[in-house]
């Protein structure tokens, strides 16, 4: 994680270390729920939102600056078709199996993580998905600036 010092831009320090600290476990958490989707309420989409939610807490305590040189603009697109294509693959990997979305995997015993087949494997890639979206949203509003000082005539 990026030292509070070393990038004087963003919100103050106590929001700078708080951020720091808090968006792993925000991060982990957006991890499990959607890992544990088919066990307990959440799933993908779920998941994905609670990821974004930590990467803009990222975003919002240090400024545009800091993210730009951790990643690119376009790593929020290219993350983003990675999740659609693992779900893509999910899906024809089924349909070679003998139907679309068709379950490969033994099913194993019930409230166990590995009892949900190809599920956790499906809301993996719909939390990459809607993280790596939602965050890509945010970036390109942060990125735009209206101008208010132009008048309408």
């Amino acid at each position: 994680m990026p030292s509070t010092r070393e990038y004087p831009s963003g919100m103050s320090l106590i929001v700078k270390t708080v951020a720091r600290l808090v968006a792993s476990f925000i991060l982990l958490f957006g991890s499990y729920i959607a890992l544990y989707g088919h066990l307990t309420p959440g799933g993908g989409f779920t998941g994905g939102v609670i990821v974004a939610c930590s990467l803009i807490l990222m975003l919002l305590a240090f400024g545009k600056r800091l993210v730009f040189q951790v990643m690119s603009q376009k790593a929020p697109t290219v993350w983003e078709c990675v999740g659609a294509l693992a779900f893509l693959l999910v899906a024809v990997a089924g349909y070679f199996g003998g139907a679309f979305f068709l379950n490969l995997f033994a099913k194993g015993e019930p409230f166990r993580l590995f009892s949900g087949g190809t599920i956790p494997l499906s809301n993996m890639a719909i939390g990459v998905k809607v993280g790596a979206g939602l965050f890509g949203v945010y970036l390109a509003l942060a990125m735009f600036r209206p101008s208010h000082s132009r008048k309408v005539s």
